[in-house]
């Protein structure tokens, strides 16, 4: 449940109303379960990504095919700014692929307007029992599970330690760190550093939004599909966001907004231009590889004495509602999760599997870097922390609008006040509550 801010999601979002009506005629109609022994079939399988996770997934896709020599799978995959609206798209246009890759709020989405299958129905094919509790869980909405997730993230603070050590900084003890000392640290070593590279490489994202709200006893979204943080937070959270970027511990206005929608390696910690960013724990090797430096993983600040963090499913491989090829998406759904050849192909690329048998299949194959994502997420993986609810209907708008007030803020059209105060009100019509 990677919670990406998706460009465009208010294109998607309304071309999902569409789609509600074509799923509900596909309920309504015979299921076209056709069983992958019944004779060839082609399945469509869609993901977003860079090339190297397309190699991967290219290369289990044709180990799957190996092994059902029945089913031919057809890839359709591209970089994250279009995805959605692509999808959204197809959906509306009956034209939807059979196996479908989401992240953030988007299966519930797809769920609550009838658009993704019920996986109870393909069980048979699918076999969701060697999954953790809390990964199976991570893909069920409203009790029902809809989605399976690809394998476990979390937030972090990925450090070079290189442009530490050259701005004569030392490591933070991410034991202790608050977010004060965090913008400290971004600052200085944006002074004592050489002119473009900065000590945090963005201000803030959606995502820690929400971590600031949970370290306040408080939650993005609530259990009933309610906002679940104040006003004071919010406008906090816009407060920070600008204080960095105002201090020069991050890139200013302009730069930041260039950078918005870029892919991994194109961001300044990926171009080795930045000592610290807050980003997703599975983003360390492309980053890594990137940057050509040995990039390590640090904890939020602030986690004391009420963590932020949380586990999350990087992303969720799905199935339509009205794919004619029910049985082999599922088989090949199963295959992605469950067999270990696939495993060793994509290893820790789409996050650590939630099957603890894939985890140890991968262990010795894991990339140095691999192994320091394997490790700070078993190292979450025993924290005690809050529970995360899936967003509402219409929380995929969220992330844009706090993406568009933030950007407000920075240019200074907006005060944080001002902004906390138009960020509630939008992210409340936008789920409409």
């Amino acid at each position: 449940m990677t919670r990406h801010g998706i460009p465009s999601v208010r294109k998607s979002i309304a071309i999902l109303s569409a789609a509600a009506l074509l799923a509900t005629t596909a309920a309504c109609s015979s299921p076209s379960d056709n069983k992958a022994g019944d004779g060839p079939v082609e399945i469509r399988f869609s993901w977003w990504g860079n090339t190297g996770r397309a190699d991967l997934t290219t290369k289990a896709i044709a180990e799957f095919e190996a092994a059902n020599p029945n089913i031919k799978v057809k890839p359709e995959y591209g970089d994250i700014g279009g995805y959605f609206d692509k999808l959204a798209t197809q959906m509306a246009a009956n034209d939807a692929p059979d196996v479908i890759t989401m992240g953030g709020a988007y299966p519930a989405e797809y769920a609550n307007r009838g658009a993704l299958l019920d996986l109870s129905k393909v069980e048979g094919s699918l076999d969701l029992s060697r999954i953790d509790q809390g990964a199976r869980e991570n893909g069920q909405v409203k009790g029902k599970q809809y989605g399976v997730s690809t394998g476990a993230n979390a937030l972090a603070i990925v450090v070079n330690p290189a442009i530490f050590s050259a701005a004569g900084i030392p490591l933070p003890d991410d034991s202790a760190w608050s977010w004060d000392d965090f913008a400290r640290i971004a600052a200085d070593i944006t002074a004592k550093s050489p002119q473009g590279t900065y000590g945090t490489a963005t201000v803030l994202t959606h995502d820690s939004l929400d971590a600031f709200a949970r370290q306040r006893g408080e939650s993005l979204y609530t259990q009933d599909g309610q906002l679940g943080l104040g006003k004071e937070t919010v406008q906090d959270y816009f407060d920070y966001s600008l204080k960095l970027s105002g201090s020069g511990a991050a890139p200013s206005a302009s730069e930041t907004v260039e950078k918005l929608n870029v892919s991994t390696e194109q961001t300044l910690m990926g171009m080795g231009k930045a000592g610290m960013m807050l980003t997703w724990s599975n983003s360390l090797t492309a980053l890594s590889k990137a940057s050509g430096a040995d990039l390590r993983l640090l904890k939020l600040p602030g986690e004391k004495p009420t963590p932020g963090i949380w586990l999350q499913s990087s992303q969720f491989y799905t199935i339509s509602a009205r794919s004619k090829h029910t049985d082999a998406a599922a088989k090949l759904v199963n295959f992605l999760v469950n067999n270990q050849a696939a495993a060793k192909i994509i290893q820790s690329d789409r996050g650590i599997p939630g099957n603890a048998e894939m985890r140890a299949a991968i262990q010795d194959l894991l990339t140095p870097q691999g192994k320091v994502e394997a490790e700070y997420i078993d190292q979450i993986g025993r924290m005690e922390f809050a529970p995360t609810y899936i967003g509402p209907t219409g929380s995929t708008a969220v992330s844009e609008i706090t993406a568009r007030i933030n950007t407000d803020v920075l240019f200074k059209r907006l005060t944080p006040e001002k902004a906390a105060e138009q960020w509630i009100s939008e992210s409340k019509a936008a789920i409409g509550k």
